[in-house]
């Protein structure tokens, strides 16, 4: 008899393709890499603006563009996808009891969503935009 644990054989660089709660996990950490990059574009941006309206404006004139509208746009898809992943499991991690009984979760998801549409809308306002 052998004594030796088995160990079960992981791939390392597919794990997460075994299981689709691996999957969901990662595509919510990969999205944090263009997250990360458009806040360093954002900061370029502050940067350039620093610099003078004639380098904010070069800066700008070097965003325009096919890829850069594709890459802001893939952009905007990881963050709706990274800030929806995280509201829905909320409920798991900020649990509401309200004397005996717990708030049933799809109330804290939905004020989540509730909270982020009044903010997406405040920030439309404050930019002119509506």
């Amino acid at each position: 008899m052998s004594r030796r644990p088995f160990v079960r054989p992981v791939s390392k660089t597919g794990w997460y393709f075994q299981h689709p709660r691996y999957l969901r996990y990662m595509s919510r950490e990969i999205s944090c890499f263009f997250i990360g990059a458009f806040a360093l574009l954002m900061v370029l941006t502050l940067e350039r603006l620093g610099h003078g309206p004639a380098a904010y404006e070069a800066f700008l004139g070097a965003l325009e563009g096919p890829w850069m509208a594709f890459f802001l746009f893939l952009i905007f898809i990881f963050a709706v996808h990274n800030a929806s992943s995280w509201f829905n499991v909320t409920p798991k991690a900020l649990p509401v009891q309200m004397g005996e009984e717990f708030l049933a979760g799809k109330y804290i998801v939905l004020a989540h969503y509730l909270v982020w549409a009044l903010t997406t809308l405040g920030v439309l306002i404050f930019a002119g935009v509506i």
